[in-house]
């Protein structure tokens, strides 16, 4: 099994930038691709971001797109979310997950394994 575990959540002014970080336990992290999930209260859980397991395809969703990159090193079994130009409607709790075989990386019953999530708070 692959165990998760986010940080880097945390308290921010509008406009200001958070990197969440995804830490991933065992030797098989490399054969996984990785996304990155939010949920905000009263509300489902969306798609983020995601990264094939070569770390070359890369896929966001439309709000996420050109304020925030995600990346992996798979040498410290690790997944990144850089968030910049943060807004208060990025407040959520951010989930990373594991897939290992997915076809459309967007929906969350292609992921296998999931984080506990790190709370991501933007104020205006």
């Amino acid at each position: 099994q692959v165990q998760l575990v986010e940080s880097g959540g945390g308290l921010v002014q509008t406009g200001g930038s958070l990197r969440l970080s995804c830490s991933a336990s065992g030797r098989t992290f490399s054969n996984y691709a990785m996304g990155w999930f939010r949920q905000a209260p009263g509300n489902e859980r969306e798609f983020v971001a995601a990264i094939a397991w070569s770390g070359v395809r890369t896929t966001y969703s439309d709000s996420a797109k050109g304020r925030f990159t995600i990346s992996r090193d798979n040498a410290k079994n690790t997944v990144y979310l850089q968030m910049n130009s943060l807004k208060p409607e990025d407040t959520a709790v951010y989930y990373c997950a594991a897939a290992l075989s997915p076809r459309f990386y967007i929906r969350e019953d292609e992921y296998d394994y999931w984080g506990q999530g790190t709370q991501v708070t933007v104020s205006s």
